[in-house]
């Protein structure tokens, strides 16, 4: 790669070529599975005396009743156990240097916690406790139940979890995609018999995985992690049932009377981490909206200043991965953005990109790539994930390998594949009677309640 000469009033300037990437070593990942079916993985990552802890637990279900009540699973899971309260827990936590919260999706329950290392032991049995002996105590259980359906309530009145909700309920229908944000009347119902009973269905070793980084002696963890983890039993949870067919058709438009600005979210299937195109398709995202220096972010910000921050992503969940692209503009400008963003991927399904273009992605996806997993807080949530996808530490080696190989005919063939206009569906939400005439200009639309 050759220099770049910058030239000013007193001289040339030389900016020298961004240097070749150098392979990084693997750590190395000691591994048990334990009798009730938890796969642990350990990481020494001595940097800093803390432990990093990353569980996993299948948890699909289907129907607004499971959402609902794994949402009040998940805020709830701490409150007690049968031997200690709420502010106990919290107490025991925070003796020991660190912290624990949880979470909840259509895949997987979360628990991810940290604690100084020398406290692995006591975190871990403090882990056990609430996994194998909550109790979900009516006292703390209808408080919770309130603050999360005023939560929920207030998050389904925002424009862009409207957008986002309209576009997997478009992408997904009734599959457990299809929502990520539980309805508040449905929440309200809840009862902790229902979420107890939940808890013993599905708070199970079997399928759950354990990711532990940090400054600990891997062979000595798996052990302790076993002490603590190994008479934990359960039943494994179904699997994620597979994704729907696409169903192509008109853009929906959400109708907000009134909205001075239309949220616009278009999506499609995407291949996933185990498709030979993958590398290619992360270039492909990351060209087209991934990053500042994107055409996406050129086109609609920069040049037209039709929004302040557009991008393209694809998620990666269990049954099937997904490309977003996401941009919210001025009501008046929202059939030219729309029009500027079908041919900015139409351009990408049919057209090559530059050679110094891919590179500038590709040393993009490398570098974020080498800094997300630069601590052991990213070191382990991306261990999580990926064992969640059934990819092994490799991954860290492969990619970046991967990503260099990558050439402008491979992104030219995943963006026809993914990104070209036909394979993906748009929702708009907006005052469908100031955008509905322009936006019928470009695209057939139908308008849609919330």
């Amino acid at each position: 790669m050759s220099q770049v000469d910058l030239r000013g009033g007193t001289g040339t300037v030389l900016i020298p070529p961004v240097a070749p990437t150098v392979a990084a070593d693997l750590p190395a990942v000691a591994e048990r599975m334990l009798p009730g079916g938890l796969r642990v993985l350990v990481v020494r990552r001595a940097s800093v005396p803390l432990v990093e802890v990353r569980l996993r637990i299948p948890f699909t279900g289907r129907g607004a009743a499971h959402q609902a009540r794994a949402e009040l699973l998940a805020e709830t899971l701490f409150t007690g156990t049968q031997s200690r309260d709420r502010v106990e827990l919290a107490t025991a936590v925070q003796a020991l240097g660190g912290a624990l919260s949880t979470g909840v999706d259509a895949d997987r329950l979360a628990v991810v916690g940290s604690a100084l290392a020398t406290n692995l032991v006591p975190l871990l049995d403090l882990i056990a406790e609430v996994l194998t002996g909550a109790v979900y105590p009516s006292s703390e259980f209808s408080g919770e139940r309130e603050r999360v359906v005023e939560e929920v309530t207030i998050a389904r009145s925002q424009p862009a979890v409207i957008a986002r909700e309209g576009l997997l309920r478009r992408l997904y229908g009734d599959h457990p995609y299809g929502s990520d944000t539980p309805a508040p009347d449905v929440v309200a119902t809840v009862t902790e018999a229902e979420v107890r009973a939940l808890h013993a269905e599905r708070v199970s070793p079997a399928g759950a995985i354990l990711t532990l980084v940090g400054d600990v002696d891997p062979r000595a963890a798996l052990d302790q992690v076993e002490a603590a983890f190994g008479g934990w039993a359960g039943t494994r949870a179904d699997p994620t049932p597979s994704l729907p067919a696409l169903v192509h058709g008109p853009v929906v438009i959400i109708d907000r009377p009134g909205a001075v600005q239309t949220n616009i979210r278009i999506g499609g299937p995407a291949v996933d981490r185990h498709d030979p195109a993958y590398a290619a398709q992360r270039l492909a995202s990351t060209v087209f909206g991934g990053y500042f220096s994107s055409r996406l972010v050129s086109n609609i910000r920069e040049d037209k200043g039709y929004t302040y921050s557009p991008r393209s992503s694809v998620d990666y969940p269990v049954a099937g991965a997904r490309f977003t692209v996401t941009a919210d503009v001025a009501t008046d400008v929202t059939a030219p953005a729309l029009l500027e963003i079908f041919y900015e991927l139409g351009r990408m399904a049919v057209l090559p990109v530059a050679a110094d273009e891919l590179d500038a992605a590709r040393q993009y996806a490398v570098g974020t790539l080498a800094l997300s997993t630069a601590t052991a807080v990213g070191l382990a949530s991306t261990l999580s994930a990926l064992a969640g996808a059934g990819i092994g530490v490799e991954y860290l080696r492969d990619h970046p390998v991967a990503l260099e190989g990558v050439t402008p005919e491979d992104v030219l063939a995943v963006s026809a594949r993914v990104l070209a206009p036909a394979k993906l569906v748009t929702v708009l939400v907006g005052d469908a009677e100031k955008i509905s005439a322009a936006v019928s200009g470009l695209t057939a639309v139908v308008t849609a309640d919330r």
